[in-house]
């Protein structure tokens, strides 16, 4: 082997390596400035009181739809204990790799993480509970996705679903902002797919940090 050639191979290990130090101390920052805004969100989103509406036990399988990062996964390990489950589902790969980054660095091993579709996310079987928080404004093919809710939930299994309630995107404005949805339109839906609701807080949080109010529904497959 020449020197010229050890010489290239030298500097593309470098490189390499270089390159993997990058990635891993952006990695790490990301996750240090994810652990600070959700801090700051613990202080609005009430999760304490989203807990008690799931009413989990040790042992359960849930589900986190649209988990995203994990705020709330992180939050539901602790829950169902080292013999129950969570399922993490999220149709964004980015943002499942930063919760998996998590969830090894915290010896969270009750953990799963499933990459889902648009109209279906891969649910496993014998689910007890189910959490959409902040993600049902997303789905656009809500037939489809809470039918595969209820096929994945054992009978008597329990959904609940929090999120923005609309607001007027301005003075005498018609249409409504982006992003959000109202309790009324989620609980037919929701009779449509053949759940009985439970529960309805209209006023579960009445502002958070940008001014708007948001929802929780507790529902129960029949």
């Amino acid at each position: 082997m020449t020197y010229r050639v050890k010489l290239l191979i030298f500097f593309a290990c470098a490189l390499a390596v270089l390159l993997v130090l990058d990635v891993g101390y952006s990695a790490l920052n990301t996750v240090s400035r994810l652990n600070a805004v959700e801090a700051e969100r613990d202080e609005w989103q009430r999760p304490d009181k989203i807990l008690q509406a799931l009413d989990l036990r040790p042992g359960n399988v849930v589900v986190d739809l649209g988990c995203g990062s994990g705020y709330f996964t992180l939050k539901l390990s602790s829950e169902v204990g080292g013999e129950g489950r969570v399922i993490a589902e999220d149709i964004r790969r980015l943002p499942l790799m930063f919760l998996w980054v998590r969830a090894i660095s915290r010896r969270e091993h009750n953990v799963e993480i499933v990459v889902g579709e648009p109209a279906d996310p891969h649910l496993p079987t014998h689910v007890n509970t189910v959490l959409i928080l902040n993600t049902y404004h997303e789905v656009r093919d809500v037939r489809s996705i809470l039918a595969h809710v209820s096929e994945a939930l054992v009978a008597g299994g329990r959904l609940v679903v929090v999120d923005r309630r609309p607001r007027p995107m301005s003075a005498g404005a018609t249409g409504l902002a982006s992003h959000e949805v109202s309790a009324e339109q989620v609980e037919r839906d929701l009779h449509e797919a053949q759940f009985e609701i439970v529960s309805r807080q209209d006023q579960f949080i009445e502002k958070d940090p940008d001014d708007e109010a948001w929802w929780l529904i507790v529902a129960r497959k029949l």
